[in-house]
């Protein structure tokens, strides 16, 4: 786990060097989902360049497609295409390494982005593994911003009316959006009740703690009957002093003095997090 917790913030690195040779990118909500996309890609899904074609692989959906380049770098990582290539090519003209997950890309299931598309998207897959009788789990990360949209509450009364219990959906409780925070733009009251009354099973947990979210997914595989939402309460810019809880880095590109400040503090996390 120390490993993982040290590869996240060696990927945050990644996503800052994309950003900054891209010259855009939503660098905040890629910091508080690096975790999650870690602990799911490199400790709990059955996803890899190999078994990519496979109808029996685990599928996942970026929801919240603003953060790709947390996904890229994971996917790099994970080895679906080289990171010297997405940091050179992000965001230029005929780049295929866009700003919102492309599927033309390897590893990439769905486009995505458009807020609210995710979990419809995922409640069918799900479906259809259980109709097709195959054993394959979707997740898919959703911003807390993105819950205003109208749609994931219809996928989330499908997922509960067809008991899909090999759904598990994650929401990047970060509780800041481009506007500013959540709670003023479009209050969410008591999540958990609120997925609860939708017939989810819900566990909260801290979204930025590997070891904590490792138990979240095992205890979801373990539930029978009913989907699962992880409320992962994260950082918005996790890593570094500069970004942490600011909505103004929502989407930004660091100086370079703030690009030093930022890598120094990554440095000193991965350092703290492989001697805890």
């Amino acid at each position: 786990m120390e490993n993982l917790k040290a590869k996240a913030y060696d990927l945050r690195k990644d996503v800052v060097n994309m950003i900054v040779e891209g010259k855009g990118g939503h660098i905040g909500g890629d910091m508080s989902v690096m975790d999650i996309l870690v602990t799911l890609y490199f400790d709990q899904m059955n996803i890899s360049p190999e078994n990519m074609d496979d109808p029996n692989r685990d599928r996942f959906v970026m929801s919240k497609g603003h953060s790709v380049e947390a996904l890229y770098a994971v996917l790099a990582a994970k080895g679906f295409f080289p990171i010297e290539q997405v940091i050179k090519e992000f965001s230029k003209f005929g780049s295929k390494f866009i700003g919102h997950p492309n599927n033309k890309l390897p590893g990439i299931e769905m486009n995505s982005g458009s807020l609210g598309h995710g979990l419809p998207v995922c409640v069918g897959m799900a479906l259809a593994g259980k109709m097709n009788k195959q054993d394959y789990r979707v997740y898919t990360v959703m911003g807390d911003g993105e819950l205003a949209e109208g749609s994931v509450w219809e996928g989330a009364m499908a997922a509960s009316q067809y008991k899909l219990d090999n759904l598990c959906a994650v929401v990047d409780r970060n509780r800041l959006q481009i506007s500013g925070c959540t709670e003023d733009v479009m209050h969410h009251d008591d999540l958990a009740a609120r997925f609860e009354s939708f017939g989810w099973y819900v566990i909260s947990t801290d979204g930025n703690n590997i070891d904590a979210l490792h138990d979240a997914f095992e205890e979801a595989k373990e539930l029978k009957g009913k989907p699962t939402v992880v409320i992962a309460n994260t950082t918005k810019g996790c890593g570094s002093s500069v970004m942490e809880n600011k909505a103004n880095w929502h989407h930004k590109v660091p100086t370079q003095e703030e690009y030093d400040q930022i890598m120094k503090d990554l440095e000193a996390r991965k350092e703290a997090a492989l001697h805890e």
